[in-house]
């Protein structure tokens, strides 16, 4: 029994991973062409490692509230943002993130809270949250995966790095929609 149900898990996995493949392989040349234009794995894994450098860089500094920041790097370009208490969180956070080896730019997306949230403030915020990034996951065309969301005291922060404005409208138009949001504040910006 144990090695039926074993042999059914790989073959589940090796299905799925040639289902993947296959989807990969329908592409068309001009769309396969375009994407390695863009960034190449060297790039993908360059950005990764300077965005967990960012990441341990701000856990380190006991003065920047880092759990309320997301970070996203492309090609070097690192974008922060979410809600910080005061104008020193953030100016220490942008400091932290140039001085981090492999960062070639810094765009500041980090808003100032206003106001302390209640536990019911914080309860409500995650489920707006789970519901942005549901309706955006929904929407074929929008990149969902390159988006980060943020929500406090309902305002809805959207970060990360798409393809192009129409993406971008979008997802802000979606998030919009979403019944609890007061406000949605765009800092994403157009990959390069």
């Amino acid at each position: 029994m144990y090695i039926e149900r074993k042999a059914l898990i790989v073959g589940s996995a090796l299905a799925a991973a040639l289902s993947l493949l296959a989807a990969g392989c329908s592409k068309s040349q001009d769309e396969t062409q375009a994407s390695a234009a863009k960034t190449t794995v060297g790039t993908e894994i360059d950005d990764t490692v300077v965005t967990t450098k960012v990441k341990s860089a701000l856990l380190a500094d006991a003065d920047i509230k880092s759990f309320d920041l997301k970070v996203e790097t492309r090609k070097g370009a690192v974008q922060l943002s979410g809600f910080v208490d005061n104008q020193a969180q953030i100016e220490r956070a942008i400091a932290a993130t140039q001085a981090v080896e492999g960062v070639k730019s810094v765009e500041n997306g980090i808003t100032l809270k206003d106001g302390k949230a209640t536990v019911g403030n914080t309860v409500d915020d995650g489920i707006i949250t789970a519901k942005v990034k549901s309706a955006l996951l929904a929407d074929p065309n929008v990149k969902s995966f390159d988006i980060a969301v943020v929500t406090r005291k309902g305002e809805v922060q959207l970060s990360g790095f798409v393809d192009n404005q129409a993406q971008i409208d979008q997802a802000v138009e979606l998030a919009r929609k979403v019944e609890g949001v007061a406000n949605v504040g765009n800092e994403m910006s157009i990959k390069k």
